[in-house]
């Protein structure tokens, strides 16, 4: 059975404003810029890009348009991220030595792809059209780990480039810490009803809370800069073990991209590097530091289900969110969604009832339920729309080059 054309329309408008988002974030780029690795964890710009359009060429087109041919026959071998189904695969810490194809050429696969998939929405099956929904949505998350990478890889060369000069932001007045009372009880958490999610966000299940309170606000550069001063960094009873291990063995001082300059903290952004506002929320620090941070101001983080139920009826298109190309930096306010993601100290862990999906497709997110943390709440890299209550983000807690915060809790109300 066809899909209803609406909806096939809908979808297809979808499809060309996400692809076109992903290349106008890398349009500044030369082909080196788009090459280079700065780190296992990250990956090259044009990877991303052949990435994405790999996922909807597998996906959709080679299993589900008949007689398609691939683009290019070796590119499953390359671009394949850790899809164990689909076979062998470049190894992910050597993403940066693939030079070739150029980047010219990876736009032109992605080109390619894009027309196809636009051509062969009439003709697929309505049981098909969440394959692509979901293309779309795992391109956005690229979108977010593309400027992120790109950003720690700028953070490496000494001319410090700008993606994006611009003008600084102008951030509202630092605002004063409150709090905002949960009473507790039971409660369910976890995504309903027909709109999109990830597989990870159910099933919906419910929880027993005992009343807490979260902060008003996300913690700012100013506070940061206070539990530098009062020793944070160097104080062990703050530290969970291995966060006081991991400080000591990599010399952690302040927040990824941060610098004393002249006597005033200074950080690294897309926009080059700039005096740090004390309104603004902190950025790129890690679980190990958010938890010292919790322990420091006498409080801690909150579970992923305290910020769910307390996010629950805040507006997820809200705070700073990506919209288009150009400059990205977080900013001061009071909202749970947008500007920088917070972390929780939640493990991310299957709900109860999930099961994973059968296929190459099941390996999205199952497989990474182990050692890792959540975060919620998106962050100014994140595209508008992409976000509500239930989702769920999740990095090693060593973690910080993406935009990763924080927001105390505390027991009672």
């Amino acid at each position: 059975m066809l899909a209803p054309r609406f909806e096939v329309e809908r979808l297809g408008a979808r499809l060309a404003h996400v692809r076109a988002l992903t290349e106008a974030l890398a349009a500044p780029l030369s082909d080196a810029d788009a090459s280079v690795q700065s780190m296992p964890d990250a990956s090259p710009a044009k990877w991303h890009l052949a990435h994405t359009s790999w996922f909807f060429e597998t996906f959709i087109l080679r299993d589900h348009v008949p007689g398609y041919t691939l683009h290019d026959a070796r590119y499953p071998f390359l671009f394949n991220s850790y899809y164990e189904a689909e076979g062998p695969r470049h190894a992910r810490a050597r993403r940066g030595l693939i030079t070739r194809p150029s980047l010219a050429e990876v736009l032109a696969y992605r080109a390619a792809v894009t027309a196809a998939v636009a051509d062969a929405l009439p003709r697929l099956p309505a049981s098909v059209l969440p394959l692509v929904e979901l293309g779309c949505h795992h391109e956005e998350q690229h979108q977010e780990l593309l400027l992120t990478d790109i950003l720690h890889l700028f953070a490496q060369n000494p001319l410090e480039p700008a993606l994006w000069p611009a003008a600084p932001a102008h951030h509202a007045p630092p605002a004063a810490l409150g709090w905002i009372a949960h009473e507790g009880g039971l409660v369910e958490t976890g995504h309903e009803g027909d709109g999109f999610a990830f597989d990870a966000e159910g099933p919906r299940h419910r929880h027993w809370l005992d009343p807490f309170a979260i902060a008003s606000r996300p913690v700012s550069n100013g506070d940061w800069a206070d539990f530098i001063a009062d020793g944070g960094y160097r104080d062990a009873q703050h530290w969970l073990s291995d966060g006081w291990a991991w400080v000591q063995a990599e010399a952690i001082e302040a927040p990824l991209y941060w610098r004393r300059d002249e006597g005033a903290w200074t950080g690294f952004t897309l926009a080059g590097r700039r005096v740090l506002h004390p309104a603004a929320p902190v950025t790129h620090v890690s679980f190990y530091e958010a938890d010292a941070y919790a322990s420091w101001a006498g409080a801690r983080l909150p579970t992923e289900a305290e910020w769910e139920v307390a996010a629950a009826g805040a507006d997820p298109l809200s705070g700073t969110q990506l919209d288009r190309a150009g400059p990205v930096s977080p900013q001061a306010g009071d909202g749970f969604f947008g500007d920088v993601w917070e972390w929780t100290g939640s493990a991310f862990r299957p709900y109860p009832g999930f099961r994973v999906t059968e296929g190459a497709v099941g390996e999205y997110n199952g497989k990474f339920m182990n050692g890792q943390f959540v975060l919620r709440g998106g962050s100014c890299a994140t595209p508008r729309g992409h976000l509500r209550a239930s989702y769920r983000n999740f990095f090693y807690p060593w973690q910080r080059w993406q935009f990763t915060g924080l927001r105390l809790a505390r027991d009672g109300r």
